[in-house]
């Protein structure tokens, strides 16, 4: 069995009046996988996140994570969205050991084990380059190194799956680049399972192991696309004849869902 298993899921809020995100929508994610999630706006793609997470019960289908259905909120999971939202009262390195102390899971062993949670989140710090900065507030951040500490805040308590909803999405494009590069090295060096919902096919071709093309709503997943591009990937990589291929057969893919 897959790490996630979402097999002919429906999803409908507020009722059988309300709106049908997710209809007949399967997918498979292995273990150590990152997948990306791509697909026009509105078409179920956070709706997919809400669904692993557990904030959202599926309405008809199954959704197993790990072997177990989901039927209630997750433990063992790391969030990051398009804005880092650090606290401005916190530093970069209080900010980032937030979710230990937050956290039922974890309250109790970060109490004990201080000392090593914090140099785990430091260490965390120095991967992504902001070593320099643990004692700053977010305000003496830019955008990018804001998000940079958001990465490592979802990644402080080791979580085995990292959703991540349109993390870059709000960055410039030279910052948005870089930030591929920082979440690629964490994830070779940790092998978590990630899944990325983005609407940007460049990053979703650069960074992920698979891409899942989603229907208009309601969403279903109308092509899986391997990326057998070798890894470690690089910018220059983005210009090759292989990768605008994958390119433009993904970019075929979403206009037929827009046409349809």
């Amino acid at each position: 069995m897959a790490f996630i298993e979402i097999d002919r899921v429906a999803l409908q809020y507020g009722g059988d009046t309300g709106v049908l995100a997710l209809q007949d929508c399967s997918m498979r994610v292995e273990r150590g996988e990152l997948a990306a999630v791509v697909g026009p706006s509105g078409c179920g793609k956070s709706t997919l996140l809400k669904l692993l997470s557990g904030l959202h019960r599926a309405s008809a289908g199954t959704a197993i994570l790990d072997g177990r259905e989901i039927a209630g909120p997750q433990h063992g999971i790391g969030m990051a969205f398009q804005n880092p939202t650090l606290l401005p009262w916190r530093t970069t390195l209080a900010n980032v050991l937030l979710p230990l102390e937050v956290s039922d899971t974890h309250r109790r062993t970060f109490r004990a084990e201080k000392a090593r949670h914090i140099e785990a989140a430091r260490g965390l710090l120095r991967t992504v380059g902001l070593g320099e900065f643990e004692a700053s507030a977010p305000y003496e951040l830019s955008g990018g190194m804001q998000q940079r500490a958001s990465l490592c805040r979802a990644l402080i308590h080791e979580p085995q799956l990292l959703m991540l909803d349109e993390p870059f999405g709000a960055l410039d494009a030279f910052t948005r680049e870089e930030l591929w590069g920082v979440l690629q090295e964490l994830w070779m060096r940790r092998r978590f399972t990630v899944i990325l919902v983005t609407h940007d096919l460049r990053e979703s071709v650069f960074l992920a192991d698979t891409v899942h093309v989603v229907s208009k709503r309601p969403g279903r997943i109308v092509k899986s696309r391997r990326i057998d591009l070798p890894r470690p990937r690089t910018l220059e990589m983005t210009f090759e004849p292989r990768f605008v291929e994958i390119y433009h057969e993904l970019r075929d893919a979403i206009s037929e869902v827009r046409a349809s």
